[in-house]
């Protein structure tokens, strides 16, 4: 059976939001469960209502998973702590990367062919999420 891989970011205290935004770019279905009443009593301590405790995009292009960070400063997500490679078909890269950079992102490296062979590009998203394109 093969393992699927799938990365969990903490959101800061924007999870609906950012994985409502990916669903758009990517496609797939979102799922979001917040933080109930007896959960929050058990944490210990204060959580902001309509806080999500798990989300998870799945089922277009990628797959995605977080909540949001109630336990004290949410992650910069502009230091590349998460960055994420994709691996499509050229045109659905292209794709892509034109929605990223419409939809208010960068392209601090242009999508071309890489001294490895392959087109390669990368595009920092409206969020501050890295993600780079390598099409084989």
């Amino acid at each position: 059976m093969a393992v699927t891989f799938s990365p969990y970011i903490s959101f800061p205290m924007n999870a609906a939001e950012m994985l409502g935004y990916y669903q758009s770019v990517f496609g797939g279905e979102v799922s979001i469960m917040e933080y109930t009443p007896e959960v929050i009593e058990a944490m210990g301590f204060p959580v902001p209502e309509g806080a999500v405790a798990h989300g998870e995009l799945s089922g277009g292009d990628v797959t995605i998973s977080g909540g949001d960070a109630v336990m004290g400063e949410a992650p910069d997500l502009r230091n590349h702590t998460y960055s994420f490679m994709l691996q499509p078909s050229l045109e659905r890269a292209t794709q892509l990367i034109e929605r990223l950079v419409d939809d208010g992102g960068e392209q601090p490296m242009p999508f071309d062919r890489a001294p490895w062979g392959a087109y390669y590009g990368q595009v920092i998203d409206k969020y501050g999420v890295l993600w780079h394109f390598n099409v084989s």
